[in-house]
């Protein structure tokens, strides 16, 4: 039988006679904290979007991992779906290749795209897989083109030319957005107890193959699974107001007020945009937090306070 001495951490002085350790009591304070969370959410699924520099820390992959093979343990079903934004831009810089954004969205060209592929289909996605099972969990890596799960359209933006105040149609490349989801071969996974790990890739009715913003797949995979919760990890604490402050919460009306007045722009648009209309197809909540903070995760789904921006219907 294990020793329960085994269980202390031989750099903590012990406590008084016959009185728990205030270390071990804010563990036990913490998993009663968690109960309520863990109970309101069992048997539902959560999307998970991994990306932005965490995702080249072996740290705070590995710690990824874990809080998504706990939550599975506890009976949430994630949904893990990558991005590679720093990993793609290495590679084309290392190849040579420029890069353009529009609103925080990748210009893609023939090139680039089939680049965009290679990196997020194969390296990112296998690690990830690999990352998870190491913790403990039973992972599969897939696309977009996989069992027909999404099938996508081209994307296109418009942007005002600000002297004669005439939109203009801007042409992205190969950069698609979620036409239709099929999410069956999920389903089929997460009965059997399977994390899914998807790579933003799709292939169009046209026969393109197209790179889709990460935060746009998983919204559109949060909408078709009717998720409890989009959870997108990212580079940033949250959503800032004016003044920089870090902003808990916000409604849907929120964000249309908040863009028109200038405060959120760049990559931000795009994910506030995917969480506004997964919101809109049932999703519960959608929550913007930072993936660098070790266990942010965690630490947004089993505390009161979160851990970021938590974005509701209003």
């Amino acid at each position: 039988m294990e020793s329960r001495m085994s269980q202390t951490d031989p750099a903590t002085p012990p406590a008084a006679a016959g009185a728990p350790h205030p270390a071990m009591l804010a563990k036990a304070e913490t998993l009663t904290e968690a109960l309520p969370y863990i109970q309101k959410y069992a048997g539902r699924v959560f999307v998970v979007k991994f990306g932005g520099h965490a995702m080249v820390d072996a740290a705070r992959s590995r710690e990824f991992a874990q809080d998504v093979v706990l939550l599975k343990t506890v009976g949430i079903h994630p949904v893990v779906v990558h991005g590679g934004g720093p990993q793609i831009g290495e590679m084309l810089a290392r190849l040579g290749v420029e890069s353009e954004f529009v609103d925080g969205l990748r210009v893609t060209d023939a090139e680039t795209a089939r680049i965009a592929e290679m990196v997020l289909g194969g390296a990112i996605n296998k690690e990830i897989v690999r990352w998870i099972g190491a913790a403990g969990g039973r992972a599969v890596g897939l696309s977009g083109k996989d069992a027909g799960l999404v099938t996508a359209r081209k994307l296109t933006r418009t942007r005002r030319d600000p002297d004669s105040a005439i939109e203009r149609t801007i042409d992205l490349g190969f950069v698609g957005e979620p036409e239709t989801v099929d999410a069956r071969v999920l389903d089929v996974m997460i009965r059997d107890g399977i994390i899914p790990v998807i790579a933003p890739i799709a292939a169009g009715t046209d026969g393109q193959t197209y790179n889709i913003n990460a935060d746009s797949m998983a919204g559109a995979i949060a909408g078709a699974l009717s998720a409890a919760r989009l959870m997108l990890l990212t580079d940033v604490a949250g959503v800032r107001g004016a003044d920089g402050e870090l902003m808990a919460e916000l409604g849907t009306g929120d964000v249309k007020r908040l863009r028109e007045q200038g405060v959120i722009s760049g990559g931000m648009i795009p994910k506030l945009e995917t969480c506004v209309d997964a919101i809109a197809k049932g999703l519960d909540a959608a929550v913007i937090l930072d993936g660098r903070v070790p266990h942010g995760l965690l630490l947004e789904f089993f505390t009161r306070t979160g851990a970021g921006t938590l974005i509701k219907s209003s």
